[in-house]
Formats: structure tokens, sequence, C-alpha cells
């Protein structure tokens, strides 16, 4: 049975949606947490309970979910998610974050696998692969403005102690798209008789998709220093207040949703690697402008408010493009199993950085912060370029 993807598409969205929300808000629980003098050390490994479990249970997801079929499985994880997101509000202890962002990450190991092996067995083609990856990972980026917008108003309001309670509105969320799948038929791939994941992951390296995973490890790393961080550089190094610092950093997710709806809507008429070199030279130009203002006028300057969400706008394509770019070479029996490679290494890329950003904070070191940036993404560059070389060699 084929399903057509514009019958799911909102499903999917919401899907990427609720997790974006519950895995970026990692921005504010740092914020909040460090006024209650909560170390960032802590903070920093803080992010390692949500990336970790993501890479163990990922290789773990693909037998579990070729048994229950994609359907059942994303919805057992958006109802985990669901109720854990109802029970935050009222729990007071620094280990249960640790615990919710454990559960939260596995749940999302499962979820992306479901989404991307929907995607993967309704489309085959690489551009299309483009288009329909930038779109559904559009809503990612609108859960970023969500989650930052909603909740700074919130920590500004009078009732900025009941912020957590922020969480109960992902509950409903995930209510939503439960019933919206469960409405739904969805294709499932074709079972094979037994799956042996080690022989299969033998047969999928290669040198091509090595670089790949390092890629996709690169750009994980250089964007999670943007979402979990850029709130508290904001405020810790440009003296902005909570309030103000999660709003800026919420025009990094608009300008990131902007930029996938708008490669979403044009991919088809470019080449792939090259619209992909052309958004890392564009990164690059505009953080040779930061690094400028801040070291030959003023390191504090209000104008870095406004220059860094402009990144979000040829960042945000980055990952999907690469990733629509391999998939469409998997075979769709494989799609799951391949997807898991790219959820563990986005989350390895995730928790490196953030460990690395933590020791950055925690030793004052803001104003090297652009020029952290910019070493990242030249690795980007660098490692892209290569990967795009050799990308017509078949897998």
């Amino acid at each position: 049975m084929t399903t057509k993807l514009s019958k799911i598409s909102i499903p999917l969205r919401l899907t990427f949606l609720i997790f974006s929300m519950v895995l970026n808000c990692m921005g504010i629980v740092i914020l909040q947490l460090s006024e209650a003098k909560v170390t960032y050390e802590k903070l920093g490994f803080l992010e390692s309970f949500k990336d970790l479990p993501i890479a163990f249970i990922s290789l773990f997801a693909v037998n579990f979910i070729s048994r229950f079929g994609t359907k059942k499985s994303l919805v057992l994880a958006l109802t985990i998610v669901g109720i854990c997101s109802l029970i935050l509000p009222f729990v007071e202890v620094f280990w249960f974050y640790r615990l919710w962002f454990a559960i939260i990450g596995t749940c999302f190991a499962i979820g992306k696998i479901c989404v991307f092996g929907i995607i993967r067995n309704n489309i085959s083609d690489e551009k299309g692969l483009a288009k329909t990856m930038n779109s559904v990972e559009a809503s990612f980026m609108i859960g970023i403005f969500v989650v930052n917008t909603g909740f700074g108003w919130l920590i500004s309001s009078q009732y900025s102690q009941f912020w957590k309670f922020g969480f109960i509105s992902v509950s409903v969320l995930c209510a939503v798209t439960i019933f919206l799948f469960l409405k739904l038929p969805v294709s499932e791939p074709k079972k094979t008789e037994k799956e042996n994941i080690i022989k299969d992951l033998s047969t999928l390296f290669n040198p091509l998709l090595i670089l790949f995973l390092a890629v996709i490890f690169s750009i994980v790393f250089l964007e999670q220093s943007f979402n979990s961080w850029l709130p508290s550089f904001y405020k810790k190094h440009l003296k902005v207040n909570s309030f103000f610092a999660l709003q800026a950093s919420s025009f990094l997710a608009l300008f990131s949703y902007v930029g996938r709806t708008i490669t979403a809507n044009i991919i088809h008429r470019f080449s792939l690697s090259k619209y992909y070199i052309l958004c890392v030279s564009l990164i690059v130009m505009v953080l040779i402008i930061i690094i400028g203002i801040q070291f030959f006028d003023t390191e504090d300057s209000r104008a870095l408010l406004f220059l860094f969400p402009v990144i979000g706008l040829f960042l945000s394509p980055l990952y999907p493009v690469i990733n629509s770019k391999m998939i469409a070479r998997i075979d769709t029996a494989k799609a799951n199993l391949f997807t898991s490679l790219i959820v563990i290494f986005s989350s390895l890329g995730s928790s490196v950085s953030s460990i690395i950003m933590a020791v950055l904070f925690g030793n004052e070191m803001l104003t090297y912060y652009p020029l952290y940036i910019l070493s990242a993404v030249i690795v980007i560059f660098t490692i892209s370029f290569i990967y795009f070389r050799f990308a017509d060699e078949k897998i």
C-alpha cells in the first residue's frame, strides 16, 4: 500500500514540532537552572543525558520498529513524551531532569527513525526527498521558535515561577498528533525474514558513508552550539535580560524555518552539492562580519543580536540536504538502519558540542564564541567538499 505523503504531512510535522520543543528546551533549562546556582559543568553534562541514550538506543530501535511497525512505534514514543511532559512541572529535584532528558532522547531516537522511514518508503528521488525533508524539518525550527517565545513570555511574566507548566502544552500536542496518526493508514516497509544488524551494517559501511557521518556529526555539533547556548551567550556576554535573550534566539529559529521552507520550494532547480556549498560559504561570510565587529568595534555590540540569527537562513538547509542526498541511495529495506546511524552521529555531535560549550562558558571565554563557531564551519566545509567530490559513487 502506498500512502500519499500529503495525507500524513500534518502529523509528521507535528511530530517534529513536539520533539523540537522537548529537545530544544535545553536552552531554557540551562538559563533557569544556572540562575538557581546549578553549575555550568553539571548543565553541560545534562545534554549528554539526552544525547547518549539517543546514540545507544538507535540500533536497538531498528529491530523494535521492524517488529511493531513505524506507526505503532511512533505512537508509543509520542505517548511516553506526553506523559513525561505532564509529570515534569510537579518535580523539583535536579536528578529528574537527567531522567526526563534520557527518556525524551530514547523516544526521539524511535520517533526520528519512524519519520524518516515513512518518508523514505514514499519517495525515492533525491530532490523529492530534499523537498520533503526540508518541509518536515522546517517544523523542527518552528518548535525552537515556539519554545523560546512561549517560555520567554512565561519567564518574564508575573507567573515566572510556574515556567515548567508550559510543558503541559507539549502533552496536548502529543494527544492531537496521536489522534491524527490513529486515523490515517501508513504504508510500512517490507519485512525481511530475519534481520542481522551487524551484517547489514557491514554492507552499508564504506568510505563515502564514513565521510557522510562525519559531516552529520559536524553539522549537529555546530547547530547545538547555537540552539542550546545562544540564549546564555546573549545574557552573559551581551548583557541582555532573560526574556530578550530568548526572544533574540527565537529569531534564529525563525530564520532557520524560513531557510528550510525556501529550500523546500527551490531545491529542485539546483544541484544539491552546489546549493549546499553556497550555504556554507554564506555562513562563513556572516561569521567574518560578526568577528570583525567584535574585535574591531566592540565585543558586546548589539549588532551581534541581529547578525547571529541570520546564520539560521544558511545553516538550516545543510542537514536535510545532505541527508536526502545520501538516503536516496539507500534501499528502502535498510532505511531504518541507515536512519539510526544518522541519529547516533547527530546525538554524538550534540553531546560533544555541549560539553565543549560548557567549558567555554565555565571559563568565561565567551569572547571566542564566534571564532569557535567559525572553526566548526571550516571543518564542515572541508569534509563536505571531499564528500560531494565522491558522492557520485554507489553505496
